[in-house]
């Protein structure tokens, strides 16, 4: 495939899976033994689990892809992200709060499937919108 196919790819991922909750279609762009680098520990590994968890938590949740740069069978996204928070995760009861935050996600591309995943999401920005870490105060 070419860089162009990658990046297409990696954009109908976005909306098709995350976007539209079509967890159903996640065999299309995912390999079967596709490996996620970045998955916390004590997270589902499995795509199917792992992604279902966070729709879950954040049943609205809305990805908008900013960049995608390919290289190769690499794809690299910027992506930002929004959802309310309505469902536990990790530990954390629904709070009904919004949330926003940014990724960076590393896709390897082959046979038309995503095979492996490396990525960081702002994560400590997230818990302070949902209120379970402060979030520091003013610099003096």
């Amino acid at each position: 495939m070419s860089t162009a196919d990658n990046k297409a790819l990696v954009q109908r991922f976005y909306e098709e899976v995350l976007n539209q909750k079509n967890l159903a279609a996640l065999d299309q762009f995912v390999a079967p033994n596709a490996v996620n680098h970045t998955v916390p520990a004590g997270f589902p590994q499995g795509p199917s689990q792992f992604l279902g968890l966070h729709l879950n938590a954040f049943p609205d949740l809305q990805v908008t892809v900013e960049d995608l740069v390919a290289d190769g069978d690499k794809v690299v996204a910027r992506v930002s992200y929004r959802g309310t928070h309505q469902g536990a995760i990790r530990g954390i009861p629904p709070t009904g709060k919004p949330i926003t935050g940014m990724a960076i996600n590393i896709l390897r591309i082959a046979n038309g499937q995503i095979v492996e995943h490396w990525g960081l999401a702002d994560r400590l920005s997230t818990l302070q919108q949902l209120g379970v870490v402060p979030t520091p105060g003013p610099v003096s």
